[in-house]
């Protein structure tokens, strides 16, 4: 969905996060940064990243973004790095997307290639990060339809660009 937004809105940049899980068979490597735990854990040590979390077993994270001049920066990130985002910028608009029920999430993860046990570890989790993502959310959104929920989504900034540009008098 991030793809589909920057492609739709130009003044969008997608900060492009780090992992340490392999590539799924579906992905080009341009998804993630994919790296090792050592290359990852070196970035934490010199304070590479925004915001970062070990996610099941596998370290995900943001560097602090420095996006082109007149662009939004959009991140794609987990309940756990969105709470940092919040805690460091109170100001920032945190999108919660819901799955419309848990078995369209299993099938979505079955659908991307998630092997079982990690379909298993999502689908327990989940409602701990819906919870958690309520909380620190600045709208929730149910993806049920992903051309709907990239509309809503794009109405959204746009209304917020406007009521942060200066007024003309």
């Amino acid at each position: 969905m991030a793809k589909q937004l920057v492609e739709r809105d130009s003044s969008l940049w997608l900060s492009r996060s780090w992992t340490t899980r392999a590539p799924r068979s579906i992905e080009t490597g341009k998804e993630y940064h994919f790296v090792s735990r050592e290359e990852f854990e070196d970035a934490i040590a010199r304070e590479v990243f925004l915001e970062w979390a070990e996610f099941h077993g596998n370290l995900y994270g943001t560097p602090k973004p420095v996006a082109p001049d007149g662009c939004d920066v959009l991140l794609e990130i987990e309940v756990q790095g969105a709470q940092q985002v919040r805690e460091g910028d109170p100001d920032a608009i945190i999108f919660l997307l819901a799955p419309p029920s848990i078995e369209e999430l299993e099938s979505r993860l079955r659908g991307r290639g998630d092997d079982d046990d990690h379909v298993h570890r999502r689908l327990t989790s989940s409602s701990h990060e819906l919870a958690v993502g309520r909380e620190i959310a600045t709208v929730e959104l149910v993806n049920d339809d992903l051309e709907d929920v990239i509309t809503q989504i794009t109405a959204i900034i746009e209304e917020l660009r406007l009521e942060r540009s200066p007024r003309e008098h």
